[in-house]
C-alpha cells in the first residue's frame, strides 16, 4: 500500500544527481571503461513472477548495462512462493524453530537468482547468481528477522567494473553459527540498500507494482496522488505504519547511509520522464513540506490486553522483557490506572507474533500477576505523517474529529513528533482512510 504527500514537491538539486562521497578506488578493470553510474536494481516478487515477467526484468537491466553502467540486481522469490513456505512451517507447528524456518523460506530467492541469470545469459548479459552466504551478507542470529551487520562489497564492486552483472539472493544472510538467515518479510528492500550502500551505489532502484509512493493506497482513495519524493524521516514513519511500499529497516538503513533510493514501476516504460517513479531523498531537499504527506493504515496488527495487572515499579519490564528476548516487537502502549493498586495495560503486536506473545505471557503469568489475558486481532492502525505537523498546532484534533463524524471508535492513541497512529475495529479502515485522506486535502483535483 503506498503512501506520501500531499502537494508536489519541489527540488533544490537535479533528482538524479549523485551525492559528492567519498569512494572506494575502483578497481584496475576500470580504469579502461567510463563509468556511467553504479546502481542496484532490485524486482520484488510480482516482478518475477512467471518466465515472462523474468525476461521483463532481464530486458530492463540489459539496458542499464548497454547504457555503460555499472549493474547489480537483488530479487526476491517468485510471488506467493515465500507464503506458501511460510504456511507449511506454520501447518507444521505454530511455535516452528526460527531456524529451520529460515532454511525453508530462503529457498525462494535461490531459485529466482538462478532463473534470472540464465534469463540474463540467454540475452547476451554477463551474470552470475549470489546467494546471500556467497558475498557475504553477514547478520546477527534473530532467525526470522535477522539484522545486517556486514557486507563485504569489495568482490561485487570487482565484478561489476568488469561488466558482470551479480543477481543477488534479497532477504537472506548468514548468521554467526554459519546458519542462513532471512531478513523479515519485505527484507529484500534491506538487502538492495544493504548493497547500495557495501559497493557505494549512485541509488538504489526498487522496482514494484507500483510506480511511485502515493498520498495513501489507490485501491482505497482513487483521488491519491503519486508524489516526486519522500523525506527519509517520513518514509521511515510511513513504512513502519503500513505502508507497503518500502521495508521499515530498508529506510532505516538509507536514511543511514544517505543511499538514495527511487521507487518504480516494473510494468511501465517512461522513457520520456526524467523521473518515473518516487525518490526517498534528504529533507533539504524539498522545498515545499505539506502538512500531512499522507495517510497509512495496517491491518497487520492484534491488540493484547493485560487485565488488573498489579500496579508496582518494575511491572512494565516484567511484560515486555519477555516479549522482546522473544523477538516479539510490541508497538502501541496505553495503561489505564485502576483505583485499587491493578492497571489495565493494552498494547499491539504483529498479528503473526500473536501466537508466540501470548505463550511468552502465559509462561510468566504467575510473576506479572496479571488477572486475564484478552486479544482481539480484529483491528487496524491507521496513520497520519508529515514532517510539516512538527510546526503546526491541531493536526490531531482534525484526525479525531473526522473519525467521530464517520462514527469511528479510537481504542488506541500513539503519537511521535511527525504522527499520529490511532486503533481502530477493522471492518473501519477504508472508511477512516478515505475520510482523513478528505480532511487534510490530499485529493487529487478531478
Amino acid at each position: 500500500m503506498p503512501v506520501a504527500a500531499g502537494r508536489d514537491p519541489r527540488y533544490l538539486s537535479h533528482a538524479l544527481a549523485g551525492r559528492n562521497r567519498a569512494r572506494s578506488p575502483d578497481p584496475p578493470e576500470a580504469t579502461s571503461k567510463t563509468r556511467m553510474a553504479r546502481i542496484v536494481m532490485k524486482f520484488g516478487g510480482t516482478s518475477v513472477a512467471d518466465l515472462d515477467r523474468i525476461r521483463n526484468v532481464a530486458g530492463r537491466v540489459k539496458r542499464e548495462v548497454d547504457a555503460g553502467n555499472q549493474v547489480a540486481v537483488v530479487v526476491s522469490a517468485m510471488a506467493g512462493t515465500t507464503n506458501q513456505l511460510v504456511k507449511w512451517c506454520q501447518d507444521l507447528s505454530p511455535l516452528h524453530d526460527a531456524r529451520e524456518y529460515d532454511t525453508v523460506v530462503a529457498t525462494g530467492e535461490q531459485v529466482t537468482i538462478g532463473l534470472l541469470a540464465i534469463a540474463l545469459q540467454t540475452i547476451g548479459v554477463d551474470a552470475r547468481s549470489w546467494q546471500g552466504w556467497q558475498i557475504p551478507i553477514r547478520t546477527d542470529d534473530a532467525h526470522g528477522k535477522a539484522r545486517v551487520e556486514e557486507i563485504e562489497g569489495g568482490v561485487l564492486i570487482e565484478r561489476m567494473a568488469m561488466g558482470q552483472v551479480p543477481v543477488i539472493a534479497g532477504f537472506q544472510g548468514i548468521g554467526p553459527d554459519n546458519r542462513v538467515t532471512t531478513l523479515g518479510r519485505g527484507g529484500s528492500d534491506l538487502s538492495a540498500v544493504a548493497i547500495a550502500a557495501a559497493v557505494k551505489a549512485d541509488r538504489c532502484d526498487i522496482y514494484t507494482d507500483v510506480d511511485g509512493i502515493y498520498t495513501t493506497d489507490p485501491r482505497i482513495v482513487p483521488r491519491a496522488r503519486k508524489l516526486p519524493a519522500v523525506a527519509y524521516e517520513e518514509m521511515l514513519e510511513l513504512a513502519s505504519v503500513g505502508a507497503k511500499v518500502l521495508q521499515t529497516r530498508s529506510v532505516e538503513l538509507a536514511m543511514k547511509q544517505r543511499v538514495r533510493v527511487q521507487v518504480l514501476s516494473s510494468f511501465e516504460d517512461k522513457p520520456g520522464e526524467s523521473l518515473p517513479g518516487s525518490l526517498v531523498v534528504d529533507e533539504d531537499e524539498i522545498v515545499e513540506q505539506p502538512l500531512v504527506t499522507g495517510v497509512a493504515y495496517s491491518r497487520d496488527e492484534a491488540k493484547v490486553t493485560l487485565r488488573r495487572v498489579p500496579d508496582k515499579p518494575g511491572i512494565a519490564a516484567l511484560v515486555f522483557g519477555p516479549l522482546s528476548a522473544a523477538n516479539v516487537n510490541v508497538d502501541m502502549i496505553v495503561q489505564n490506572l485502576g483505583a485499587d493498586g491493578t492497571t489495565d495495560m493494552t498494547f499491539t503486536v504483529g498479528k503473526a507474533d500473536l501466537p508466540r506473545a501470548r505463550d511468552v505471557l502465559e509462561k510468566v503469568r504467575a510473576e506479572i500477576g496479571f488477572e486475564a489475558m484478552v486479544t482481539d486481532p480484529e483491528v487496524a492502525k491507521i496513520s497520519i505523517v508529515g514532517i510539516g505537523m512538527r510546526s503546526h498546532a491541531g493536526v490531531a484534533a482534525t484526525m479525531f474529529k473526522a473519525l467521530a463524524e464517520k462514527g469511528i471508535n479510537i481504542q488506541v492513541i500513539s503519537t511521535s513528533e511527525i504522527k499520529t497512529s490511532v486503533l481502530v475495529g477493522s471492518e473501519y479502515t477504508e472508511l477512516a482512510v478515505r475520510a482523513l485522506h478528505s480532511a487534510y486535502g490530499l485529493d487529487a483535483e478531478g
